[in-house]
C-alpha cells in the first residue's frame, strides 16, 4: 500500500512540474536556512557544556550590595580559591586562572608569540580538554612545565615529539613541554594555545582587596549550589573583619556564554536573547516555505476535486486520501530535503564568514543523519498538514457537480497566510534598516580623540628599559608627532573601582557611589590621543617628578563630583593623595553605545603594557610603519614588530551589531523571495483558471493594461494589508532591541515607509510579470475549444 502511495504521489509530482518546482525550491531554501541556523545554535548551546563534570564546573563571582544597586565582578581575590578548598568539604577542586598574555615562545631559531594563560594544577583536571601526549596528573606540577595545544607544537616542532623538550619564553625562562592537548574546540570561551603553572605573585597574597583572578570551583556530586551559595554571603566581610563588604558566590561555567547578564545581582539572559531570535526567524523562514506548499495546494483543490470524488465513490475512507496527499508532500520534502543539504553545505563557508565562527556540517555523523530526516519529516508534514485535510474534505456530489468551483474559506485561509508572509518579510526588512541604522549612528558618535593615525605596540622584552630612548628617536627621526605609555588598551576599559573616594566637599555617600574607570598613562598622553583639555595640563612625569601624585579625570568625572574649581583640588583614593592637574573631554574607551563614565588617569612608569604612537599625517602610513620596525627592532631585537591600529580596534566594537544587521538581511531576501515564489505560483495557477475569461474579456476589448490590473488588485491588496499588520508589530519589536543601548536612535516613520514600498514593488513586479504573459496570451488560442 505504501509503495502504491509513493507511486501515485511521483507520478502526480511528474504531471505538476511547474508547481513542484516552485514547491521545492522554496522548501529547500528554507530548509537549508534552518539547518544552518541549527548549525550555528547547536555550537552556541554546547559553548563549555562538553566537559565530563560540567554538571559541577562554576565560576566564583564577586557580589556587593551597595545602597539600592546590586554589583558584581567576575575576577576574584587570589585568596579565594585556597580559602574555598579549605573551609569548605563540598568544594573538590578550586583552581585560578590569570589573565591570557602573548609571549614570545623560542626553541632554536624559531619563535613565536603566542596566547596563553597561567593557572593552577587542578585546572587540567577540572577541564579535561583531550590530553594527546603527557600524564593528565603531572603537567602542571612542576614550576616550569608548559603544556601546547597540538597547532601550537605543530608551528614549534613540526612532526617531531615535543614532550620534554625545553621552551625559553620571553627570552627569560625555560619552560619544558610536559604535555600536548587537541586544539580548543569553537565552542569554549577560553583562548590560549599553552598553560603555564600559577606563579604570579600577587596570586600568593592573602589580602581580600585586590581581584586579579578567575577563580573555578568543582563542587562534589550532589552539592545543591544555592545551598552553598547562602555559606558564601558577606565572606569577605567575615574575613576582613569588616573592613571589607562583599560576598562569593558561584555560577555555572555551562551557563556563562549564554546567560552571562546580570541584572541587581540576578541572571536576566545574555547571549540566549540572540540565539532564541535567530532560531525564531529560522522557523519563521521555514513556516514561510511551507506556506506556498499549502497554498498552491490548496489553490490546486479545484483540480484534485475529481480525483477525490471519484476515489471516494469508489470506497476510498478519508484516512487513505490524508495518507496520500501526505505521502506527496513527504515526497517533495525528502526532493527539497536533498537539495537543501547541498546548499546547506555550498552557503557554510559564507555563513561562516558572517558569524566569524568555524562551523562545520558533518554528514558522516549518524546523529545528523537522523536529525536530518526526523526534520524532513516534520517539515513534509508541517507543509502538508492542511491541504491534506481539506482535499480529504470534499464532498463526490458536490465535487463532481460543481466542478471548478472553489472554496470561500479555502481562498479566505490562502489570503491569511500571503498576508502573513509578507508581514513577517516586512518586519524584517524594517528590522534590517534599523539595525543598519544604529551601527551608523553610534558610528559617526564622536569618539573625542582621532582614532586614525594612531598604533598601539604591546610593551615587551627590552621595550620598558629602552623606552626613553626609543620615544625620543621615533620624535626625532620624525617616525612619530607624538608617543606615550598606558596600562591598557586606549579602545577598552579599564579596571573600575568606587566607594573608597573623597574631595573638597564630598559627602560620605558620594565618595561610596562615585565609581571611577581608573587608567595609568604617562607623558604627552593628551597629546598623543589628541584629546582635548578642557582645564589644566597633560601628563608630564618626564619634567616634573610631582606629577607621580598628580591626576587626569573627565568631563564625567567632575560633573559626578559636582567640582566647580576642580584644577588643583585633592583626590583622595584610600591612603593615597592626588592633585587634579587636568581636565580631559568625555571620550569614548568602552562601548560606543554606553554613556562615558568617569575616567581617572594617573601617571605610573611600572605595569605599562602599550606604547601608543601618533604617526604624522603627512607620511604614508605604510612607511612610518617601515621606519618603526627598524627601530624597534634595534633596541628590542628579540621580539617581532607587532601593533594595532586604533582605528580598526574602535571598528571592531560593532562586530556583534553588524552581525545581527547581516543576518537580518539575509532573513529578510529570503523571506521576500520565498514569499515572491509562492506569490509567482498563485498568480501564474490563478491566471491558467481564468485563461478563458482573460480571452473572452481581450475579444470584447479589454486591454493588456486592464487585465494586468485585474489580476494584480487582489495580491496588492494583501501586502498593503500585510504592511499595515507588519509596522506597529516591527516598531515594538524594534524599540524593545533598543532599549538595551543608552545611546540609540529614534525609530523614524520613513524606516516603515521605505520597507512597505520596497515590498510593494517586489510583489507588484513579480505578479506583473505572469500577469501581463497572460494578458498577452492570443485569445484565439485560449478560446479555441469552445
Amino acid at each position: 500500500m505504501i509503495q502504491n502511495y509513493i507511486k501515485i504521489a511521483w507520478r502526480n509530482l511528474l504531471k505538476s512540474k511547474g508547481y513542484a518546482t516552485i514547491n521545492i525550491i522554496g522548501l529547500a531554501i528554507g530548509m537549508a536556512a534552518v539547518l544552518l541556523i541549527g548549525i550555528w545554535i547547536q555550537n552556541q548551546s554546547q559553548f563549555d557544556n562538553f566537559y565530563s563534570n560540567k554538571d559541577n564546573l562554576y565560576r566564583l563571582w564577586n557580589k556587593y550590595d551597595e545602597e539600592a544597586e546590586i554589583n558584581l565582578l567576575n575576577i576574584t581575590a587570589g585568596t579565594a580559591s585556597s580559602t574555598l578548598k579549605a573551609e569548605y568539604p563540598e568544594v573538590e577542586h578550586a583552581a585560578r586562572m590569570y589573565w591570557s598574555t602573548d609571549r614570545l615562545l623560542s626553541f632554536d631559531n624559531k619563535k613565536i608569540k603566542s596566547k596563553g594563560n597561567e593557572v593552577d594544577p587542578n585546572f587540567i583536571e577540572m577541564f579535561d580538554f583531550k590530553l594527546l601526549k603527557g600524564n593528565r596528573n603531572e603537567v602542571l606540577n612542576g614550576p616550569n612545565n608548559i603544556i601546547l595545544t597540538e597547532r601550537l607544537s605543530k608551528k614549534i616542532f613540526g612532526d617531531a615529539d615535543p614532550l620534554n623538550k625545553t621552551i625559553t619564553l620571553d627570552n627569560k625562562e625555560p619552560y619544558q613541554v610536559t604535555g600536548v592537548i587537541a586544539d580548543l574546540p569553537s565552542n569554549t570561551d577560553f583562548d590560549f594555545t599553552y598553560l603555564i603553572p600559577l606563579i604570579n605573585a600577587s596570586s600568593q597574597s592573602p589580602t581580600w582587596n585586590i581581584n586579579t583572578f578567575m577563580t573555578y570551583i568543582q563542587l562534589k556530586k550532589g552539592t545543591n549550589v544555592d545551598a552553598f551559595n547562602k555559606k558564601l554571603v558577606n565572606i569577605i566581610a567575615k574575613k576582613t573583619n569588616n573592613e571589607q563588604k562583599g560576598s562569593l558566590f558561584l555560577y555555572p561555567v555551562s551557563k556563562m556564554h549564554l546567560y552571562s547578564k546580570f541584572e541587581q545581582g540576578i541572571p536576566v539572559g545574555g547571549k540566549i536573547t540572540q540565539v532564541k531570535l535567530v532560531a525564531g526567524l529560522g522557523f519563521l523562514i521555514l513556516v514561510i516555505a511551507c506556506i506556498n506548499f499549502i497554498n498552491l495546494s490548496t489553490a490546486r483543490s479545484q483540480k484534485r476535486a475529481k480525483e477525490v470524488a471519484v476515489r471516494k465513490v469508489v470506497g476510498a475512507q478519508r484516512s487513505s486520501l490524508i495518507i496520500q496527499f501526505l505521502t506527496e508532500s513527504v515526497l517533495l520534502s525528502c526532493i527539497a530535503g536533498i537539495l537543501a543539504i547541498g546548499l546547506t553545505s555550498i552557503s557554510l563557508p559564507l555563513f561562516n564568514k558572517v558569524l566569524d565562527k568555524p562551523l562545520v556540517f558533518s554528514i558522516t555523523d549518524p546523529m545528523i543523519w537522523v536529525s536530518l530526516l526526523g526534520f524532513i519529516l516534520f517539515t513534509g508534514i508541517l507543509a502538508g498538514l492542511y491541504p491534506a485535510f481539506v482535499l480529504s474534505s470534499f464532498k463526490p456530489v458536490k465535487s463532481l457537480k460543481v466542478f471548478g468551483k472553489s472554496q470561500r474559506f479555502a481562498f479566505n485561509f490562502r489570503e491569511v497566510l500571503v498576508v502573513f508572509q509578507f508581514g513577517v518579510a516586512l518586519i524584517l526588512i524594517i528590522a534590517t534598516l534599523i539595525v543598519n541604522k544604529q551601527i551608523e549612528y553610534a558610528g559617526k558618535r564622536d569618539v573625542g580623540y582621532s582614532p586614525s593615525q594612531l598604533i598601539e605596540i604591546p610593551m615587551e622584552g627590552d621595550m620598558t628599559k629602552n623606552y626613553e630612548v626609543i620615544k625620543s628617536e621615533l620624535i626625532n627621526k620624525d617616525i612619530a608627532q607624538a608617543v606615550t605609555r598606558t596600562g591598557w588598551s586606549i579602545t577598552q576599559n579599564n579596571s573600575n573601582s568606587g566607594g573608597n573616594f573623597s574631595w573638597e566637599g564630598s559627602t560620605p555617600e558620594q565618595g561610596k557611589k562615585i565609581v571611577f574607570n581608573i587608567g595609568k598613562a604617562e607623558s604627552d598622553f593628551v597629546k598623543t590621543l589628541g584629546l582635548k583639555l578642557i582645564e589644566g595640563r597633560d601628563i608630564d612625569f618626564e619634567r616634573l617628578a610631582s606629577d607621580s601624585m598628580s591626576v587626569l579625570v573627565n568631563e564625567a568625572a567632575i560633573k559626578e563630583m559636582k567640582l566647580k574649581n576642580p584644577i588643583g583640588s585633592i583626590l583622595k583614593w584610600g591612603s593615597n593623595t592626588f592633585t587634579i592637574i587636568g581636565v580631559i573631554n568625555d571620550y569614548i574607551s568602552g562601548s560606543p553605545y554606553s554613556p562615558v563614565t568617569p575616567l581617572l588617569i594617573h601617571p605610573a612608569k611600572e605595569w605599562m603594557f602599550n606604547m601608543v604612537v601618533r604617526t604624522p599625517a603627512s607620511v604614508p602610513i605604510e612607511q612610518s610603519l617601515k621606519q618603526m620596525e627598524q627601530v624597534l627592532k634595534k633596541f628590542n631585537p628579540a621580539y617581532p614588530f607587532e601593533y594595532k591600529f586604533v582605528d580598526q580596534q574602535f571598528a571592531a566594537k560593532f562586530k556583534e551589531q553588524q552581525q545581527t544587521a547581516q543576518l537580518a538581511l539575509i532573513f529578510s531576501a529570503l523571506a521576500i523571495f520565498i514569499s515572491c515564489l509562492g506569490l509567482f505560483g498563485l498568480v501564474s495557477y490563478i491566471a491558467e483558471l481564468r485563461t478563458k475569461e482573460i480571452g473572452i474579456r481581450k475579444v470584447l476589448g479589454a486591454s493588456v493594461t486592464g487585465i494586468t490590473a485585474m489580476l494584480s488588485r487582489d495580491f496588492v491588496k494583501l501586502v498593503l494589508i500585510a504592511i499595515l499588520i507588519a509596522s506597529p508589530i516591527a516598531w515594538w519589536i524594534m524599540n524593545k532591541w533598543l532599549q538595551d543601548f543608552s545611546y540609540r536612535i529614534e525609530i523614524q516613520w520613513w524606516v516603515f515607509a521605505l520597507a512597505g514600498i520596497a515590498a510593494l514593488t517586489i510583489a507588484i513586479i513579480t505578479v506583473s510579470t505572469q500577469a501581463i504573459k497572460a494578458a498577452n496570451t492570443n485569445p484565439v488560442k485560449t478560446l479555441r475549444d469552445e
